[in-house]
């Protein structure tokens, strides 16, 4: 039951070779600071097709803040930190309300955390935790349920800042 309820399943998608484009729907997420990939005006502004764009991945577990198992989608932060050239040590998220976070980039890794947009399939509102919420697949390991990791599950999440 465990497995199940902490799948991680990769879907493989292109990579962008030649960099980002600039969005062209509403942005959802800006990445800005130690990066080497821009689209607008020195950070990299992720609309919906854009971080579609990139690999993949999808957490079917429980959370402190959901009723059930629910299964996010979206793209592990690592991906992103990866794909926008970050040279960074830290990073600070910060969510529409301003409320952030500060980590070492290295704590970014395969296993998590997600850049979830999708939650059981669907885009998630500002009033359900969207547009971006950073969750780990607490249900896969003890460690992802500790109160720092659920300190650093930041909803409404639209925008990192990449530091030396």
């Amino acid at each position: 039951m465990a497995a199940a309820t902490a799948a991680l399943a990769l879907v493989s998608l292109p990579a962008l070779a030649d960099g980002f484009p600039a969005p062209a729907g509403e942005v959802l997420l800006t990445l800005g600071g130690a990066i080497g990939q821009s689209n607008t005006d020195g950070v990299l502004a992720l609309d919906q097709a854009l971080l579609e764009s990139l690999p993949q991945h999808e957490y079917a577990t429980s959370t402190i803040w959901t009723e059930g198992v629910v299964t996010f989608r979206g793209v592990l932060l690592r991906d992103l930190l990866q794909a926008a050239g970050a040279t960074g040590s830290s990073i600070t998220l910060t969510a529409l309300n301003d409320y952030s976070i500060t980590m070492p980039a290295a704590e970014a890794t395969e296993a998590a955390p997600l850049l979830a947009y999708r939650m059981n399939g669907a885009p998630m509102p500002v009033r359900d935790k969207g547009p971006v919420w950073l969750v780990y697949p607490y249900d896969a390991d003890p460690g992802f349920r500790t109160e720092q990791t659920y300190a650093r599950s930041i909803w409404q999440l639209d925008r990192i800042e990449v530091h030396d």
